[in-house]
Parts: C-alpha cells; structure tokens; sequence
C-alpha cells in the first residue's frame, strides 16, 4: 500500500503551553518552549516508523511523540536548530517521494465559541484535560479539524495570538481537537488566529471522510 502524506506542519516557535502540554502527554524526548518542531501525519498508520527511522538517522532532531491508530501515524520532532528541523523534513519528503504540496489541506470541521463556561461543563472538562483548568465563568474555544496534526499549529497560533489557556489538544486520530479558555476578548483573538493559521495551509483538498 503506498503512503500518503496527509499533514505536514513547521513551527518556528513551539510556544510554552504546547510545549508543556506535549511533555505531559508524550513519551519521548520533551521538547522545551521556542524550539522548532514538526509534525506529520501520514497513512497507513506503521508507515510512520519509516519516517522518525529516515528523521533520525539523518539530522540530530529529537522525537516526542510517535502515534500509530487505526488509520493514521503521527510523529512529532524537535530540536533548538530550525535547520536540523527543516533537514528533516526534507528526509521525510524525500522517503516518502513527495513534496509539502501534497499534504491535504487542512479542513475546519468544528469552531465554536461558549460564553461564560457554566460551573458543571467546565468541571466535566477539568476531568478529562491534560492542559490548564478551565474555570466557569470563562469562555471555551473548540476547534476540530481534518487531518488532526494540524490542531498542533491552531494551537500554537492562538497561543502566539492571545493571553488564553491551553486546556487540551489531541493532535492525532481520525480528527484532531483543540480547547482553550480564558475571557471572552482573548478567545476572540485566538480563535481568529488559530483558523487562519489553518486557512494558510494549502495543500490537496481532503476527501470526504469514511469511519474506518
């Protein structure tokens, strides 16, 4: 079966609440704040062990996370260097025989904004977060999106954009998912900024999608 590059995204700035938030949930190498990274999400799932294997092999970047589900593998890699995170990139192209430009474009499946978060909704997500805590009172941005690393760089956008509160993102699977928190004027910014960022990318359009 042959490989498809389905997200290919380059962060010049991981910033720190994405940082942190990929420590706590990966298990590999933690990247600190303003290094540069890379995500790619490819199909089938196992090919991506040929990915960090090409990554590694040729550049001194460090890998953080390593997905395989039932569809798709996701990796992520990083280094202080922006020109050991470009190289592999270019590792990566070159295995794969492909170029960024056929990635798919990233598609805006969900963008929501709720006002003033009540007590028991933001308890329910307190539970299941991996970020900050979302307090009632504040507004919640949701953002899901179609390949799911590109919920990576909604996130690392909005965070550039606005005082907010990373409260989870789940930058693999089937879609990827984005919440963040904080008053109502800051959410507005990040989310203005985190769909732009994805109207950016350009790239193959995505093919309607089928539950595997």
């Amino acid at each position: 079966m042959a490989t498809s590059l389905r997200a290919f995204v380059f962060l010049d700035s991981l910033q720190p609440q994405l940082a942190a938030h990929i420590c706590t949930t990966c298990r590999g190498y933690f990247p600190v704040p303003y290094v540069a990274s890379l995500f790619v999400e490819i199909a089938p799932g196992m090919a991506i062990h040929g990915l960090i294997d090409t990554a590694l092999k040729g550049t001194r970047v460090f890998p953080a996370t390593l997905v395989v589900e039932r569809a798709y593998g996701m990796l992520e890699v990083h280094h202080e260097d922006k020109g050991e995170v470009r190289s592999a990139g270019d590792s990566i192209l070159k295995f794969l025989e492909a170029k960024e430009e056929d990635r798919i474009k990233p598609k805006l499946v969900s963008n929501t904004i709720i006002r003033a978060i009540e007590p028991m909704h933001a308890m329910i997500l307190d539970k299941i977060r991996f970020g900050s805590l979302i307090e009632p009172g504040e507004s919640l941005f949701i953002l899901e999106c179609e390949p799911a690393a590109y919920a990576a760089l909604a996130a690392n956008e909005a965070e550039k954009a606005a005082n907010v509160k990373l409260v989870d993102v789940t930058p693999y699977g089937a879609f990827g998912r984005l919440y963040m928190s904080g008053s109502e004027a800051e959410i507005d910014a990040a989310a203005a900024a985190a769909v732009a960022a994805l109207k950016g990318i350009t790239g193959k359009e995505p093919a309607a999608f089928k539950e595997k």
